[in-house]
């Protein structure tokens, strides 16, 4: 069950969350339990001392205006590009680099090994780079061919 809190921005731009007993906490961080299979559903609201505060059964069953900066904050959190095209592989072993178009533009990453290339459901993979940002692809099938023969050495 959902306790009641408020959740506003402070004049530094951090969550600050009152709980049902008044108690204001700064620095608020939104966590999402299955970013991947269900990113509306479960939602822990982590206080700075990193233990949960509130838990979100759905984000819908929130008011407009906690959910839009739940959204900001989670948006910034949880970026993942969109890998539309891969095109070229610098070496079919690992490490290498991949150069790619996403849908936030070309850009190019280290793949450090084989691990790093996650199946998700529905035929999706989640990419690491060595920096740790995750690249997206929801389904192989979807990319061009070329892009799917250069994956496919790595699967």
């Amino acid at each position: 069950m959902m306790e009641r809190f408020q959740l506003e921005r402070d004049a530094f731009g951090h969550l600050v969350l009152t709980d049902s007993e008044g108690m204001r906490h700064i620095g608020v961080v939104p966590v999402r339990a299955f970013p991947l299979t269900a990113p509306d559903d479960g939602i822990s609201l982590v206080g700075s001392d990193g233990r949960e505060l509130v838990w979100v059964d759905r984000m819908d069953a929130l008011p407009a205006s906690v959910r839009e900066l739940l959204d900001e904050d989670l948006a910034a959190r949880d970026f993942a590009p969109t890998l539309l095209k891969l095109h070229k592989v610098s070496s079919f072993g690992v490490p290498s680099t991949w150069q790619v178009s996403t849908d936030r533009g070309d850009s190019s990453f280290v793949l450090k090994a084989e691990e790093d290339i996650r199946r998700l459901e529905g035929g999706a993979l989640l990419i690491a780079s060595a920096h740790g940002v995750q690249f997206r692809i929801p389904d192989v099938k979807a990319l061009d061919r070329a892009s799917r023969k250069l994956l496919e050495r790595f699967l």
